[in-house]
């Protein structure tokens, strides 16, 4: 009956076996298919490698952040990630093509100018009347809007960058996502997704705001992140810097786009970016270069014969670096050149990469990690200090040929203030002086008694527990 019904074109002897049935190929029905199968890009479901490149703004757009951000005006990278997404989505090259997502939080990330910038989008416009309605920037939602607001739902908000980290090859339109939330809530706890978009090709940035076990000060264990890079640094096309100034967050952001949407190169990027606002120096000369690889001369240390130390920080944690360097000199006669390591990830893939070209080429000339290109004409020991467990900073020891050591955050977070949490997590000014110093009586290039003299000076207790076990 189906088939008188349809006039299917069935013998009454093919019934049982039910045909197959096709449309002839000179009708309607047959040509219309067949021009929709390849406007979609042919019969068989296949990811693109490559879509429309986009036309990356080139570094110079970020002037003004590469500048020094002036006396007495203090900022924090968390405002710089913020600001390079609003100029970006002011460029009338790539504007309609960036993505912002935020699980939640958007006024702690300082986003709540883009809600009348850009909008909110939802599908079916405002339909409710918001508390915030009577302010300039009240949660303004349309049809139209770009913006994507989760609420509390990290999955939610990973799975829409997953979307659109991956439309240049589901769709052949590139976006450039932006994901930020408490970095402490994002790679923790949405690993297995942000493994799948590395798998996917996902092409992106992943920020982590409110970064560093001991800047985000007064929110304990649950919020405090210390070990979010480490686990970025496990997905192999997964790209992860600290940035501590403005102008490296410029830098990483401009060749990330660069590299993703441009040479589109299948990689992601993931930032730790900090909420404690601080001064923000002008970018040394030619050093972008050495920021993407992960590690630039900030400062070099006064000429001369004395002893002298190389301190390498990250994050928040290399303002402390910086302010141990004046303690070494004004307090014990001692110079140090100071370099930021925006990434010890980035550091320790290289120096890995050139130990096995090394390895399997022995008759060659040996290639040099970039670590090794910048401390092997130096002198003195090594010491790295971040607001991260000393497991990060520890992964360039292998390519370090002097005494080397990390300072860190391991164990738990606290509640207190910031200058406390880097005294109990031993990885403040004082500490990083102290650990100096040590490296170098173990060097034999002062006395012990140095040691426990700044010991004293610096009211540090040696008897205090170890905060991995507190």
């Amino acid at each position: 009956r189906f088939r008188d019904r349809f006039s299917l074109p069935v013998k009454d002897e093919e019934i049982e076996s039910l045909p197959y049935l096709k449309f002839p190929e000179d009708s309607a029905e047959h040509k219309y298919m067949l021009e929709r199968r390849m406007a979609l890009g042919g019969f068989l479901p296949q990811r693109r490698r490559k879509a429309e490149p986009l036309a990356i703004p080139p570094l110079s757009t970020f002037d003004a952040l590469l500048k020094a951000s002036g006396e007495g005006r203090e900022l924090s990278t968390t405002m710089a990630i913020v600001r390079i997404m609003n100029m970006m989505l002011k460029d009338k090259q790539v504007g309609r093509h960036v993505v912002p997502i935020v699980p939640d939080e958007s006024r702690t990330f300082g986003m709540e100018g883009m809600f009348r910038a850009v909008g909110i989008w939802n599908q079916q416009g405002q339909n409710y009347v918001p508390e915030d309605h009577d302010q300039l920037m009240f949660y303004k939602e349309s049809k139209d809007g770009q913006v994507l607001q989760e609420g509390i739902n990290e999955a939610g908000a990973m799975s829409d960058w997953i979307a659109a980290a991956t439309s240049y090859s589901v769709h052949n339109v590139q976006t450039i996502p932006f994901y930020i939330c408490y970095s402490m809530f994002g790679l923790q706890r949405t690993l297995d997704l942000c493994w799948a978009a590395g798998d996917q090709r996902a092409r992106g940035f992943l920020i982590g705001g409110t970064a560093g076990r001991t800047t985000l000060n007064g929110e304990g264990l649950q919020h405090e992140d210390g070990h979010s890079l480490l686990l970025a640094n496990m997905i192999p096309n997964c790209v992860s810097y600290d940035p501590t100034f403005q102008y490296e967050v410029a830098v990483v952001v401009q060749d990330g786009m660069r590299r993703m949407h441009q040479d589109q190169e299948d990689v992601f990027y993931y930032l730790t970016v900090m909420n404690e606002n601080y001064e923000h120096p002008e970018m040394p000369a030619g050093a972008a270069p050495d920021i993407i690889k992960g590690m630039y001369q900030f400062r070099k240390g006064n000429a001369g014969n004395g002893q002298r130390v190389q301190l390498l920080g990250s994050g928040t944690i290399f303002r402390e670096v910086i302010a141990a360097a004046d303690l070494l000199r004004n307090d014990w006669g001692i110079e140090s050149d100071l370099w930021g390591c925006p990434s010890f990830n980035e550091l320790a893939r290289d120096g890995e990469d050139v130990a096995r070209w090394n390895m399997l080429h022995p008759t060659d000339p040996q290639r040099v990690s970039h670590v090794e290109s910048k401390l092997g004409g130096t002198t003195g020991p090594v010491i790295a200090a971040t607001d991260y467990i000393k497991l990060y900073a520890e992964q360039i020891r292998p390519f370090i040929r002097k005494t080397f050591v990390a300072l860190g955050t391991n164990g738990f977070g606290r509640s207190d203030t910031r200058e406390h949490l880097r005294n109990f997590f031993e990885v403040d000014r004082h500490w990083v002086t102290v650990a100096a110093l040590k490296a170098l009586a173990d060097d034999g290039a002062i006395g012990r008694d140095k040691v426990a003299a700044a010991i004293k000076k610096y009211q540090l207790d040696p008897n205090k527990p170890n905060p991995m076990t507190v």
